[in-house]
């Protein structure tokens, strides 16, 4: 059997996989922290929510503060996982991912460009974490 710096495919794997586990982790990071950010301003009545528009749906900015709040210290918990290299991590990083996609795409009736970003952090930390799977088994 081949050790990995025996053999340079194995090798080139392993940092592949190496780098995007970090590049996930660092990105769920700012991602968690913008969630953070957004939950706070939403909790506190930010006057940038206070829009008035008519959509669909309706719903209390405090209780989507809360869930983006919930939402970015999972996320910041998950971030530590996976630069620390845990397998949870991981995995646990492609549902909070999701998650926090799904309830940005709720909230972009009430801040469209805040939420269309911490989407795009959000698809690229599961784009990460998919190839660093792919590439360490």
């Amino acid at each position: 059997m081949q050790r990995a710096d025996e053999n340079p495919d194995r090798l080139a794997r392993a940092i592949v996989a190496d780098v995007s586990a970090t590049f996930a982790g660092v990105l769920l990071l700012i991602a968690s922290a913008l969630d953070l950010v957004q939950g706070a301003s939403a909790v506190n009545h930010d006057q940038m929510y206070d829009q008035g528009v008519e959509f669909l749906y309706r719903f209390d900015t405090t209780t989507w503060g809360w869930i983006h709040i919930v939402i970015g210290v999972l996320g910041v918990a998950v971030a530590v996982g996976i630069m620390l290299r845990k397998t949870w991590g991981q995995v646990t990083g492609l549902i909070v991912a999701g998650i926090s996609i799904l309830t940005n795409f709720s909230f972009l009736p009430l801040y469209p460009v805040w939420g269309v970003i911490i989407i795009a952090f959000n698809t690229l930390v599961i784009w990460a974490l998919c190839v660093q799977l792919k590439d360490y088994q």
